[in-house]
């Protein structure tokens, strides 16, 4: 279900669709309705826009995998976000990182090299319906995970989020996306170092695609998904390698996509989390961690803990202050609220070893402000 906000946003748009197209249908031939003449084409309805648009961002998403076994959630997974939907729904809009396809059978399962710690995951298409009903507006599908069932798991998925009115991006087949909020045209793509995937590395045409994107829409999302694994919670401004994958310079595709036009970027990819900045203005989040991911992942110390990271902008996607909501997975995977707020005092310290240029700053409470 949406949140109270997300609620009466929806009706609102309903309601004006409706009044707009019976507007039309009356206006359209006036002769044939005589008690519609003596209102003024100049009647209109004014409409309220918010001078503030939130937004929340989580890392990676792995419900629970039918593939080489049964590995789901008790309850099919119904009660995954029971813990954090709260958070989730009380922005404007939602988004995370879908890491595998959503597939109930079938698909052709990806090649690993022998002696990898290559895994493939596929999730069941009935569990997008929770992440509709938890808030999700958008996913990032750039990920090492995204072809693990090969062209029916990626089509699946794009079938699957379409007909729950997600939206999605970053790989070759489904590059970007477009939805509209409180008149505002989002733009949305993804990238990331692996098949299929819009290219992390080829940061000229990461720039290209940012550039004409923004040029069609009011506010434009990024996401990543970047960085070394292994504890690799720094930031190192340089080229990052994992079994021996060319995983990305994330600080200069980073601060490359800003520079192009891009006015949210949220990464994900090294399992844990990663420090933040505010650049030129725009936010960044370099790594969110892992958010749900049920049992395939190691949740072990950092691994398991994660900001719900809510960020609110102006209209044109400029970065006004915000909040990192601290979370941990319990039972094997499933999202809660972290009372130890552990994850807050992580970002703290990351965010002023790699970004001690940046004006951020963090309370500890979770709080984001600028200087």
């Amino acid at each position: 279900m949406f949140s109270p906000d997300k609620k009466i946003q929806k009706l609102a748009v309903v309601l004006l669709m409706a009044v707009s197209f019976s507007s039309f249908i009356c206006n359209k031939s006036p002769e044939n309705n005589p008690t519609d003449k003596n209102l003024s084409t100049t009647d209109s309805i004014t409409v309220e826009l918010k001078d503030t648009i939130s937004f929340s961002f989580v890392g990676d998403i792995m419900m629970g995998s039918n593939h080489n076994g049964n590995d789901l959630p008790p309850n099919d997974g119904k009660d995954l976000y029971a813990g954090v939907s709260q958070y989730l729904e009380s922005t404007d809009l939602t988004f995370g990182n879908l890491e595998g396809p959503l597939l109930d059978k079938g698909g052709t399962p990806k090649n690993c090299r022998p002696g990898s710690k290559c895994i493939a995951f596929r999730t069941p298409v009935r569990y997008a319906e929770y992440l509709k009903d938890a808030g999700f507006d958008g996913l990032a599908i750039a990920n090492n995970h995204a072809n693990d069932m090969g062209e029916t798991g990626r089509k699946s998925t794009a079938k699957t989020l379409d007909e729950n009115g997600i939206i999605y991006g970053g790989t070759y087949d489904y590059p970007y996306s477009f939805m509209k909020y409180d008149s505002l045209k989002i733009g949305f793509t993804a990238f990331a170092p692996n098949v299929n995937c819009l290219n992390l590395n080829d940061i000229d045409y990461a720039k290209k695609l940012v550039q004409k994107l923004k040029d069609s829409c009011d506010i434009l999302i990024v996401s990543f998904h970047g960085g070394a694994e292994g504890g690799a919670n720094r930031v190192p401004r340089r080229n990052e390698t994992y079994l021996n994958e060319n995983r990305g310079d994330v600080f200069k595709f980073a601060r490359t996509m800003i520079d192009a036009g891009a006015d949210i970027i949220y990464g994900h990819g090294p399992h844990v989390t990663r420090g933040m900045e505010v650049y030129k203005g725009k936010f960044i989040a370099y790594s969110l961690g892992n958010f749900c991911t049920y049992g395939k992942f190691s949740l072990a110390g950092e691994q398991g803990i994660a900001p719900l990271l809510q960020i609110y902008t102006d209209r044109k996607g400029n970065f006004l202050y915000g909040d990192i909501i601290p979370i941990k997975q319990i039972k094997r995977g499933f999202p809660v609220l972290d009372e130890s707020s552990k994850v807050i005092s992580t970002v703290q310290r990351l965010s002023k070893l790699d970004f001690p240029e940046s004006k951020l700053n963090i309370s500890d409470s979770g709080k984001l402000t600028v200087n």
